[in-house]
């Protein structure tokens, strides 16, 4: 067993070509192990950012682990369930071959060069997507370039993943509870918005947890069992039927300007998982949102795309494309599936139309919009795309983009 390679698939690479450490197939966090689980899932949130790889045995490229993995710049293979049981003690990854060695194999690590990256001025004004305050100083430490990240994007998910909170507990908890699970997330907003740089914001994506990923996170509040969560009660719908959400979202609101002063100005809200200007009309009127507080939508259904035009007409202060959902429902093709990775292409004419005709009707509304994209489509994107007011990258990602010498 020892020395023999497994092959892999890799999900999400990262700064160094070969990384060698102990396997860790708990689920408490071990500092600079390779983190071995069947899956990955909001449960394992500390063991995951503590973990110098991840190895699991199934997932794909952009499901919303994999997703912290990337703005951590962690490295994910995924290997068969039936190879992930040999997966004990030393083991040896190498992310150019997509393989990993069981045993102490002798290997230095060695930076990726990369291959060069598009001209900074070609980017727009920069989104850096954040699981938690290292995001930040990882991004404002990348010098000069650094001014050229205006906006900073958390779900309100990661934010309480990293703060431990359980939000459906809170919100099912009565006032006192909700009450502190918004000057909770208000606590660690502000740390955010103490890191940001002048003219720098943060956008909070709001709640918007599947029922999948809600059971893995709750111990009290009921989580109902749905056949399909992706397609379930989430994202704007769920938010329209939660009065506990509004009630805490105003908490957050009221101990940020507590706080900050008007400096709370610098937090900014967004609809997540919208599909219409009348969803997105309801949701700010039963949020009770003051006049004053700007609301973007994020745009991620092929409904909402068809709706672009309308949804800025309702009032959507700016939107966000969110390109990995949006894939997978344009083509039918489950972002967490291995098994038809081949039929989730970032890159299809249908999402290409479909990221085009958001981006043009943005435009013709003045409505400023953020695509999202992967590092490996920045390239494509720029050349078809029309000029976007930016481009939305996970934060290992854009870091090499703002380190990157430009031609």
């Amino acid at each position: 067993m020892n020395g023999r390679r497994v092959q892999g698939f890799l999900l999400t690479g990262g700064t160094e070509s070969v990384l060698r450490g102990t396997c860790n197939r708990t689920r408490s966090p071990l500092e600079g192990s390779i983190l071995v689980a069947p899956s990955l899932e909001a449960g394992l949130y500390e063991a995951i950012v503590a973990a110098r790889a991840v190895v699991c045995g199934a997932g794909g490229l952009t499901g919303h682990m994999q997703s912290i993995c990337r703005g951590r710049g962690i490295p994910v293979l995924r290997v068969d369930q039936a190879d992930l049981d040999d997966l004990v003690g030393e083991v040896t990854l190498y992310l150019e071959s997509q393989s990993i060695v069981i045993g102490s194999e002798s290997a230095a690590g060695a930076p990726d060069p990369g291959a060069g990256g598009p001209l900074l001025d070609r980017l727009g004004a920069a989104c850096a997507v954040i699981a938690d305050l290292q995001d930040i100083e990882t991004i404002n430490a990348c010098g000069p370039n650094a001014q050229q990240v205006d906006t900073f994007f958390i779900r309100e998910e990661f934010l309480c993943l990293a703060a431990g909170l359980r939000p459906l507990d809170s919100l099912d908890g009565g006032h006192a509870a909700i009450e502190l699970y918004g000057r909770a997330v208000a606590g660690r907003l502000c740390t955010f918005v103490e890191a940001l740089l002048p003219g720098q914001r943060l956008v909070l994506r709001l709640l918007d947890l599947r029922s999948d990923h809600a059971a893995g996170v709750t111990e009290l509040a009921p989580v109902a069992v749905e056949p399909n969560p992706e397609l379930g009660l989430h994202g704007a719908r769920w938010l329209l039927g939660s009065a506990a959400y509004r009630e805490a979202l105003h908490a957050v609101l009221r101990s940020l300007r507590e706080r900050l002063g008007k400096d709370a100005d610098r937090v900014h809200l967004s609809v997540p998982f919208v599909n219409d200007a009348e969803e997105f009309a309801q949701l700010r009127e039963h949020l009770r949102l003051p006049p004053e507080v700007p609301l973007s939508a994020f745009v991620e259904t092929p409904a909402a795309v068809h709706a672009t035009a309308e949804i800025c007409a309702a009032g959507a202060s700016e939107l966000f494309v969110g390109t990995k959902d949006l894939v997978q429902f344009y083509l039918a093709a489950d972002r967490s599936n291995h098994l038809v990775a081949e039929s989730y292409q970032t890159r299809h004419p249908a999402v290409m139309d479909g990221l085009r005709r958001v981006v043009e009707s943005a435009q013709v509304s003045g409505t400023p919009v953020r695509v999202f994209s992967l590092g490996s489509d920045l390239d494509h994107y720029l050349e078809r795309l029309p000029t976007p007011n930016g481009y939305m990258m996970c934060t290992a990602e854009l870091r090499q983009v703002l380190l990157q010498p430009q031609f």
